[in-house]
């Protein structure tokens, strides 16, 4: 692995069109002095074609600096935390050069300008914090978040830092969001003294630690599938802090857990200007927000209109790590349920809590180390990943994310593919103990009174034989054949885990199609 490169800004970069440099005082020298100089929105414009490179983002325009990091700069911000926005580097550049603040008019007049000389860039993917590298899809680039656009570079082979290439390397994107991460730091115990240490901080039972490693590696692999983590416990475990430090391990100490919204429109955004999606303190679980998650831990991409217009729409895609927190949430969906991560937090005796302060700082001193560590395990695990994709002859829902538990497993002994496999069990027993319709099935399908050979019928003489026994007056419970057929097709997966089939045959009589429904107990 090469140390850290000093940048080349005569390096072409990739994808970004160079606007001509142009001069600013190319006026007659016959002329008098004060023709000569340019009007301030011109010299305003030259600024940014000399200094700057242009490209397009979800259609939205970015300026990528010729001499300094490849870190993208948005053209229509007034204001941008870490990067600044174009606005603030042409202020700064003029007031260097000409020793005058630019006009506001002026500023207005050169950015429109640029902004329609970049209407041409191409559409080219910016990643924020976590990215493949474009030529190389077994290299991961994970930004530090800092100044200089200093970032690691992890292959199977182990990690450095460097500075990405302008030509061949990721050109960032940065939020407010995206906090500066220490430089990681190698021990002499290797990743095992790392982990030791971020396990004493973090009160993880024995058990969910390693799910725990497992999902911050998930979190370091761009594009894949990755579970939704689900820090639970009694009161007093700790998890909002817990929380902080997990998903601060790859978005900087301190990083702020965030309230559900109270819709999709607001999800959008928050999602997309960090990495990791950390809602804290959850107690229910809308089925908006359900649906929600399911497509942001796959991928999604979200549409609304752009403001003041009437045919023009912005375009957010992402997938991200999501971590949550809560005591309870509620009757979980099948489809979130399959796709969810519990990391049980153990309750913290008198004579182990610390202050916030203390606590605090321990984490922030042990940062370096835990990262190293984590990137250390991580190299570790990618080169193991063909072995265990191939030695793995069942896959879950969550196929990378198991193959990836299995080739942690080889590394280092662990046994976190069946911890997830038992979660997945769990949570499956918890969504058919919380859904009428299931609980209705599993008590009829193993009692005395279902037949041996199975059952067939329609619809509605299904949905008679489960309303017995007063069920049919039980709030929430369906009113109607197509309503059970629909609660049913809710939670079908979880019920065909526990060995109960409901499905149509081809068969029908003169009362409607018929259904069948058996029951094979599972090994």
């Amino acid at each position: 692995m090469t140390e850290a490169l000093p940048f080349d800004p005569t390096a072409a970069t990739r994808n970004l069109v160079p606007f001509p440099r142009q001069e600013a005082d190319a006026e007659p020298q016959h002329a008098p002095k004060q023709e000569r100089q340019p009007p301030q929105a011109e010299a305003l414009r030259v600024l940014g074609q000399n200094r700057f490179r242009y490209l397009h983002h979800n259609g939205a325009p970015y300026a990528v600096p010729y001499d300094g990091p490849p870190v993208a700069v948005p053209l229509r911000a007034t204001a941008h935390s870490g990067t600044g926005s174009l606005r603030q580097h042409l202020i700064r550049a003029y007031v260097s050069d000409c020793d005058r603040t630019p006009s506001q008019s002026a500023l207005a007049d050169a950015l429109a300008a640029l902004d329609a000389l970049a209407a041409h860039a191409p559409e080219t993917e910016l990643p924020l914090r976590v990215a493949a590298d474009p030529d190389d899809p077994d290299v991961t680039w994970l930004d530090l978040g800092r100044p200089d656009g200093e970032s690691v570079c992890l292959t199977s082979t182990g990690w450095a830092l460097a500075h990405p290439d302008p030509e061949t390397g990721p050109v960032w994107r940065r939020t407010k969001l995206v906090r500066p991460l220490p430089r990681p730091d190698r021990t002499a115990g290797g990743w095992r003294a790392g982990i030791e240490e971020f396990a004493a901080l973090l009160p993880f039972t024995a058990e969910t630690l390693p799910l725990a490693v497992g999902w911050l590696l998930a979190a370091l692999r761009p594009s894949i599938p990755r579970p939704v983590a689900y820090l639970t416990g009694e009161q007093g475990t700790g998890k909002s802090t817990a929380g902080q430090m997990l998903a601060g391990v790859i978005e900087g100490a301190r990083a702020p857990l965030r309230q559900a919204p109270d819709n999709l429109r607001d999800l959008g955004p928050t999602t997309a200007a960090g990495w990791v999606l950390a809602l804290d303190n959850l107690s229910g679980m809308p089925a908006w927000l359900s649906d929600a998650l399911c497509r942001i831990v796959t991928g999604d991409a979200q549409v609304t209109r752009a403001l003041y217009t009437d045919d023009d729409v912005n375009v957010l895609t992402y997938q991200r790590p999501v971590l949550l927190t809560g005591i309870d949430l509620g009757a979980l969906r099948n489809d979130l349920a399959e796709r969810m991560l519990p990391l049980e937090l153990q309750p913290i005796p008198r004579h182990k809590r610390r202050t916030a302060a203390a606590l605090w700082t321990a984490y922030e001193q042990a940062h370096p180390r835990i990262l190293g560590a984590l990137l250390d395990l991580a190299a570790a695990v990618w080169a193991d990943l063909p072995h265990a994709a191939a030695e793995l002859a069942e896959h879950p829902r969550l196929a990378d994310f198991a193959e990836l538990l299995h080739a942690l497993d080889r590394v280092t002994g662990w046994r976190s593919l069946d911890a997830f496999n038992g979660s997945q069990d769990a949570l499956n027993d918890a969504v058919l103990d919380s859904h009428p319709v299931a609980t209705a099935l599993r008590e009829w399908t193993t009692s005395y009174a279902f037949p041996h050979q199975g059952w067939q019928g329609t619809m509605a003489e299904l949905h008679r034989a489960l309303s017995r026994d007063g069920r049919g007056l039980v709030d929430g419970w369906p009113k109607t054949p197509g309503v059970l057929s629909s609660r049913i097709r809710q939670v079908a997966p979880a019920l065909r885990a526990r060995g109960i089939h409901v499905a149509r045959v081809s068969a029908s009589n003169k009362h409607g199609k018929v259904w069948a429904v058996t029951y094979a107990p599972p090994p």
